[in-house]
């Protein structure tokens, strides 16, 4: 047992805790989570800030419009379809011997404009907000006001190419934070870990990004990518571990998820609630989806994290309430995952301690399942989504069929509300995957 001394203290006994050692499946109900109403009155950020990150991105709406023409049909606005997958849902019940009441809707991130990830809301943002903090300070911009075409120009880009933007990933957050800063004219250094897929490492080098490898893994890669950052007082570093700007780039998911609801006839209210199951790697694009939609439907939403149970970093860092003071390696878990996106031994302390207030819970998935999953919802619905993207999926067989999901649903009054529930399992990548990847992938779910 790798028991360092911030992990001495770790109740090693703890039924959950044997559980994810074992690498069993978990599903787990936040107990110590209070009402939205009494969360939000503490929390650091507010819904004003949500407010602001919405309205960033509106301003920048013509750039991107300009800049990526895959955008001008949304009028510049980087947004994913609904889309629903009731046969799939069909697999899920024969699959597990359950009965799932609801409908199931898929969010299709992995369509995202740009990026094809879930990553495109967050990193975008925090790399068109730094831009813009730094045109204003610098006097190149003169006013929030102007039409942010002017991003687009050569003025702009030879003022940015001064400057050099930095990220640690495992793939999806350099290929976001890579393709924007890029295309504005930052000199861009992406760091990727080990498990990074050769296909986004070409991807990054096509369009003009410097990519260093590491056989290490996120952390490191990361604390590798900061560190040559600090070192430049040119750079900017796109921290996934820490960024509040991250953060809040996601958290504008949740009122544009709402306007889609509205559009198609969905009601969400008390007895219409609305479940969540959200992938979860450092826990930035869970943890910002949640909040804003927190905002959005106060406690009619259920919000769960999906992490693989090899690398359960979320789960343990709210479990033992150490948080980033804990990996996944303390406890001999293995780290070893193919949901590469989701390869993170340890979670982000700022993001699980906000989130402790506001994740209803979370559970863990074998590689088996994650692997026959997008074999079946290509087979069944034709979409192929990444290994890492599918996470989300059984969420809410798993919701019916475990002690702890059951539990969930009548503690909170929800058991004969669930006929009119919707769910939504969040589909994080896999447009941008190149066909042979994506064939192999299909290939080790087939006849799972």
């Amino acid at each position: 047992m790798n028991k360092d001394v911030k992990a001495t203290k770790i109740n090693f006994e703890n039924a959950v805790i044997k559980d994810l050692m074992d690498f069993k499946n978990v599903f787990w109900i936040n107990e110590d989570k209070p009402s939205f109403e009494v969360a939000d009155k503490t929390a650091m950020f507010s819904h004003a800030d949500v407010k602001d990150a919405e309205d960033r991105l509106a301003r920048f709406a013509p750039f991107i419009e300009k800049a990526f023409p895959e955008t001008e049909s949304t009028n510049g606005i980087i947004e994913s379809p609904i889309s629903d997958i009731s046969d799939f849902k069909k697999e899920l019940e024969d699959h597990y011997n359950v009965t799932i009441d609801g409908s199931l809707l898929l969010k299709r991130d992995d369509t995202l404009p740009i990026a094809g990830t879930i990553k495109a809301r967050g990193a975008i943002y925090e790399v068109l907000k730094y831009a813009e903090t730094l045109a204003l300070r610098e006097g190149v911009l003169e006013s929030k006001d102007v039409n942010y075409e002017i991003f687009a120009s050569d003025e702009f880009k030879q003022f940015f190419a001064e400057y050099n933007i930095t990220v640690g990933t495992t793939g999806n957050l350099g290929i976001s934070a890579g393709i924007m800063g890029a295309k504005l004219g930052f000199e861009v250094v992406v760091h990727m870990s080990l498990e990074a897929k050769q296909w986004k490492k070409d991807l990054l080098r096509s369009h003009g990004v410097n990519v260093i490898e590491h056989d290490t893994d996120f952390t490191l890669a990361v604390e590798n990518g900061r560190k040559e950052s600090e070192a430049n007082p040119k750079s900017y570093f796109v921290d996934d571990e820490h960024s509040t700007d991250l953060f809040l780039g996601y958290t504008v998911a949740g009122s544009r998820l709402k306007e889609q609801l509205d559009k198609e006839g969905i009601i969400v209210d008390e007895d219409n609630p609305l479940f969540l199951y959200l992938p979860c790697g450092i826990g930035g694009s869970p943890g910002g989806i949640t909040f804003g939609l927190k905002h959005a439907y106060g406690d009619n939403v259920h919000c769960f994290f999906a992490e693989p149970a090899h690398i359960p970093s979320m789960l343990l860092g709210l479990e033992t309430k150490k948080y980033d003071d804990v990996s996944v390696y303390d406890f001999d878990i293995d780290g070893k995952t193919n949901m590469d996106g989701l390869a993170v031994p340890r979670t982000s302390g700022f993001v699980s301690k906000l989130m402790s207030d506001f994740f209803d819970g979370g559970y863990t998935l074998q590689e088996s399942e994650a692997k026959r999953f997008l074999t079946r919802l290509i087979d069944i619905e034709s979409i192929p989504l990444e290994p890492a993207a599918v996470a989300g999926l059984p969420g809410p067989a798993y919701l019916f069929k475990s002690k702890e999901g059951q539990a969930y649903l009548k503690e909170n009054g929800l058991a004969d509300k669930m006929k009119n529930a919707t769910h939504i399992s969040w589909a994080t990548g896999g447009s941008m995957v190149p066909e042979e990847d994506m064939q192999e992938f299909y290939n080790e779910g087939a006849g799972l």
